[in-house]
């Protein structure tokens, strides 16, 4: 916080690109095995490039409804910088996969910042395709400034 007691918001956007992707529905079979209604579990690394640097993890549990609409939420944890920062901290995801096309919604787990990352507040969004690097947008700011 400045002076003034109001909070200082910054904006960050770059790319994330997934490097693996292992999804299973939770009786442990391959995702296309069972077609139609299912729940799976997906574990997913990627890189992010951009005012975000660094790898994320992430543990998903998803719903389809059939094989081109699914709800998901879970936690990912992001070790790397934001801006000159380094350390880590954990998002909150929450999303849609409908048409081709996964919209997430990120917010920050309170508390889950750690080293120069400590305080660290926000939330983000991504909409992504198939495509090899996908597009975010997150804004931030510091509980101790």
């Amino acid at each position: 916080m400045d002076q003034t007691g109001t909070t200082t918001m910054m904006r960050a956007s770059g790319t994330y690109e997934i490097k693996t992707w292992d999804e299973k529905t939770w009786e442990g079979k391959e995702l296309r095995e069972q077609p139609g209604p299912k729940l799976t579990h997906a574990k997913i690394t990627q890189t992010f490039e951009g005012n975000i640097e660094g790898e994320g993890i992430a543990q998903l549990v998803m719903s389809y409804r059939d094989d081109t609409f699914a709800s998901y939420v879970g936690l990912m944890v992001i070790v790397g910088r934001i801006g000159k920062r380094s350390g880590s901290f954990v998002f909150e995801v929450k999303g849609l996969y409908e048409s081709g096309m996964a919209r997430s919604v990120w917010t920050v787990v309170p508390g889950s910042g750690t080293d120069e990352l400590h305080g660290l507040h926000g939330e983000g969004e991504s909409v992504a395709d198939h495509g090899p690097k996908q597009p975010f947008t997150f804004r931030y700011y510091f509980e101790w400034e």
